[in-house]
């Protein structure tokens, strides 16, 4: 419900360097998309941030006319429309600069970890990213951040240093381990409700080579593999990230005509070193059975993303994950027989080892959760609609089956963050009542909150 006027919106226009957009005025369809085309986003208000001023000024003016603020930067973190308040776009805050002698980088809202990796890589530094370098640094970090170094290097949040926030009074603050040490705290993991960041520090990790890629398994060899994969893990060098992921190829003209149709796994490996230690240690997963494709071998800093190959066009999708405690052969006996079974309309189902640097919290404490788990299980219906509806219920048949195997707590980046009661259960209580302290201390109206956890 509007609860502004004409001249109020004006006095915003006059203020804001960005565009101003009301519902249904010319260019706000576009400016409001995200990268899943499933979701449709329809708020009162779309505000463009050219600058932190700009975002200062949206949240103040959200404030003062109780506005929820929802914020877009790459479109990647869409899962449910935004219906109401103001959409802020970040977007165009995307500016990134490197200091070699410190390995810091300092990263706008809007960047996305393909461009800190251009400037990084010709230094022979890395910063810890996600699967995919298309998506935006700041969102996937404040979940925590699981990708394809997990093992070797830990969650992303780990390896932030500061971060640039607006509060939900349009305050801006710095959070860091000497200053507003709850916010950074909170920041690090926690995700929803904390502030709007228009600047994040990272630390970057020396890597000088990394040995990664996949190896693409045929149908016929998906469950050997698989088995294989599994047996496998306890001997998993602390240094070495593995996935595996059992993949529906969709019979579309752009996917190689030998695979259409094709339910093939992709196992991606990832080691920073060199390439006789990289070939010694992957040998066994190469010798689980005959690849259809294999691109292991040196890789490039700056092609990371080879290592997962997620797709960086817009779709429609509908995605779910969660955490297991271990991984067993009785597991993959549930798994084939739920989400990966033949008759499953999952198009992924995605199994990515965790633990080694992971499992140890920075010395000062973060509120990245899931360090315990042994696994982090993703998975996409993707399509038209009536295939994407029947994504949930199959999710929801794995995760009942696999009820043995589920962690005590999920991660928010990998779980169901739908629901108050959902996201609650994230945390040990001790954890979740300080991330409540430090939402109600930064934004007390709870205009930065989804509406499923301001009833938290």
């Amino acid at each position: 419900m509007t609860t502004f006027s004409e001249s109020d919106l004006s006095r915003l226009r006059s203020t804001i360097s960005g565009p101003v957009l009301l519902r249904g005025e010319p260019g706000f369809a576009d400016a409001v998309r995200g990268q899943n085309l499933a979701v449709t986003h329809e708020p009162e208000l779309a505000v463009g941030a050219a600058g932190e001023a700009d975002v200062s000024a949206a949240v103040a003016f959200a404030a003062a006319h109780n506005l929820t603020v929802d914020v877009l930067a790459t479109g990647h973190g869409s899962h449910a429309p935004v219906t109401a308040g103001l959409q802020l776009l970040t977007g165009d805050l995307d500016g990134v600069s490197v200091d070699a002698a410190t390995r810091l980088a300092t990263i706008g809202a809007g960047a996305r970890w393909s461009a800190v990796i251009e400037k990084t890589a010709p230094l022979g530094l890395a910063p810890v990213t996600g699967s995919s370098t298309h998506v935006g640094v700041v969102g996937y970090t404040l979940g925590g951040g699981l990708g394809p170094l997990v093992r070797s290097h830990g969650f992303t949040s780990d390896w932030v240093r500061s971060v640039r926030v607006v509060t939900g009074d349009g305050a801006v603050v710095t959070a860091s381990a000497t200053e507003n040490q709850d916010l950074f705290w909170a920041l690090r993991g926690g995700k929803y409700g904390l502030g709007v960041v228009t600047e994040i520090t990272i630390e970057l990790a020396p890597i000088p080579s990394l040995y990664a890629g996949n190896l693409l398994f045929a149908t016929e060899h998906r469950e050997q593999v698989l088995r294989g994969w599994v047996d496998w893990l306890p001997t998993a060098p602390a240094d070495v990230s593995t996935s595996v992921a059992l993949i529906t190829m969709p019979p579309l003209p752009f996917i190689p005509e030998p695979l259409r149709g094709q339910r093939v796994l992709a196992l991606r490996f990832a080691r920073p070193g060199s390439v006789a230690d990289g070939e010694r240690l992957a040998a066994p997963l190469r010798a689980l059975a005959p690849a259809l494709t294999d691109d292991l071998g040196e890789l490039p800093l700056a092609e990371v993303a080879r290592i997962h190959g997620d797709p960086e066009d817009p779709g429609e999708s509908w995605s779910a994950g969660t955490l297991l405690r271990r991984l067993d052969q009785a597991l993959v006996d549930v798994l084939l027989g739920t989400a990966a079974a033949a008759s499953s309309p999952l198009a992924v189902v995605e199994l990515r080892h965790l633990g080694a640097a992971m499992a140890t919290d920075v010395p000062e404490g973060s509120a990245a959760t899931g360090r315990g788990a042994a696994v982090a299980v993703s998975t996409v219906a993707a399509g038209p609609e009536p295939v994407r509806a029947q994504g949930p219920a199959a999710f929801e048949a794995f995760k009942a089956a696999a009820g043995a195997w589920l962690a005590e707590h999920e991660n928010v980046s990998f779980g169901d963050a739908s629901t108050a009661e959902s996201y609650r259960a994230m945390w040990p209580a001790e954890a979740y009542e300080r991330l409540a302290r430090v939402r109600a201390a930064h934004d007390p109206a709870g205009i930065l909150s989804p509406p499923w956890l301001r009833s938290a």
